[in-house]
């Protein structure tokens, strides 16, 4: 059967979704000639959409036993290990959710997500995206967010201010935006700058996923609406601290 999950509202679908396309031969998926491939689609460098589009399927499929056991592997350590997930977990449980290992699943999912959170299914962790198991954490402790939000504040995803602010929130919170990883993508600079920019751009990305949204400017006017109140909002948490 397919399973939809929810991320803001953009769906996931589940492994069980029937796709057509056929993998490419083995030798376009290891050594050099993957290598070469994944150069390319960072860069976008000489590479047409269908490409694109053979190289997202490889990428899903590609080794997808060892990756599924090792987003359960990663999951399990943060259940046990992980100040954030922890604490998450404890709070949304204090709101009366029951997440655990039997509805925080892993799984492949199409295109390029790292999860989703739906409030009668619970957490979807995309295996075929997650590289380690830090990314993981601050996947996980994103959609968490999203679950705590969902029982505190009874989120209504078809109120585009209500998606801004519980991805700003999430975005915040989870670690995803810290300063180190925004130093990576565009250099040194403004830290704090960098880290509230990154807030925005993925709050703005996934509110502009939304239905009822007719466009990226109305996404970034939403996310600039809310912004003040939703970005110092850092419950349960006293601060934004990852």
């Amino acid at each position: 059967m397919d399973v939809i999950y929810r991320s803001g509202t953009k769906l996931i679908w589940s492994s069980s979704m029937n796709d057509d396309r056929q993998t490419s031969s083995e030798d376009k998926l290891k050594g050099f000639e993957w290598w070469r491939r994944s150069l390319q689609y960072r860069t976008g460098l000489g590479l047409d959409e269908e490409e694109k589009l053979q190289f997202e399927h490889d990428y899903r499929v590609k080794n997808l036993p060892q990756k599924c056991d090792s987003c359960i592997e990663y999951r399990d350590w943060m259940f046990k290990y992980s100040p954030s997930v922890k604490f998450m977990m404890e709070h949304v449980q204090k709101l009366g959710g029951n997440l655990s290992s039997k509805n925080i699943t892993c799984d492949m999912c199409d295109g390029m997500k790292g999860g989703g959170f739906h409030p009668e299914m619970g957490i979807l962790l995309c295996s075929n995206w997650i590289k380690d198991k830090w990314q993981l954490e601050d996947i996980l402790t994103h959609e968490l967010v999203h679950a705590y939000d969902h029982l505190k504040f009874k989120v209504d995803l078809t109120n585009l201010k209500h998606h801004a602010c519980t991805e700003i929130r999430a975005s915040a919170l989870s670690g995803e935006c810290r300063i180190l990883n925004e130093i990576k993508k565009t250099g040194l600079g403004d830290f704090g700058s960098k880290f509230q920019a990154c807030v925005r751009r993925r709050a703005a990305i996934s509110v502009s996923a939304n239905p009822n949204c007719s466009s990226k400017e109305e996404a970034e006017s939403v996310v600039n609406a809310v912004w003040e109140s939703c970005f110092n909002d850092t419950r349960p948490f006293e601060r934004v601290y990852r």
